[in-house]
């Protein structure tokens, strides 16, 4: 197995372990032992300094884990997302907009909204023309006239 796929793996199970309820229980019984442990330690430096420092490790190393993690899932769903646009009708000018600046982002975003304020009131006309239609040919009740009796 490559380093990276042993890395890959051992990020998604500590990401799914970290972020389970039982770990923050954990995590949250080691916090009140060590405040409860504080008279017994005199409130020492040292004892500020092992829950400063087990912290301070424990989330330096968890950065990294869940950025890795964070960039696969990102990674995945561009694909997916790329593969449906290359599927649809969709235009292609969107694979791989991650990449664009923010004023790229925002140029294309701002197409977007017209191409949307566009189709919403082109939807609108046609809804509208289409009750009218629909308002024209309901069929009006026509009054009958009663039918002539025959003299006997």
């Amino acid at each position: 197995m490559s380093i990276d796929k042993a890395f890959a793996s051992f990020a998604n199970k500590t990401a799914k372990v970290t972020g389970s309820p039982w770990t923050f229980g954990a995590c949250l019984a080691v916090v009140i032992l060590w405040a409860v442990s504080g008279p017994a330690f005199k409130f020492s430096e040292t004892w500020q300094l092992v829950i400063n420092t087990g912290t301070t490790i424990v989330t330096f190393l968890m950065v990294f884990l869940i950025q890795n993690t964070q960039n696969r899932d990102g990674a995945a769903i561009q694909a997916k997302l790329d593969d449906l646009i290359l599927t649809s009708a969709a235009e292609n000018d969107f694979i791989g907009i991650e990449k664009l600046t923010e004023k790229e982002l925002k140029a294309l975003h701002d197409r977007c909204v017209e191409r949307a304020q566009a189709h919403e009131k082109l939807h609108a006309k046609v809804t509208e023309e289409m009750e009218s239609r629909a308002r024209k040919r309901k069929p009006r009740s026509v009054a009958r006239k009663p039918a002539a009796r025959k003299a006997a």
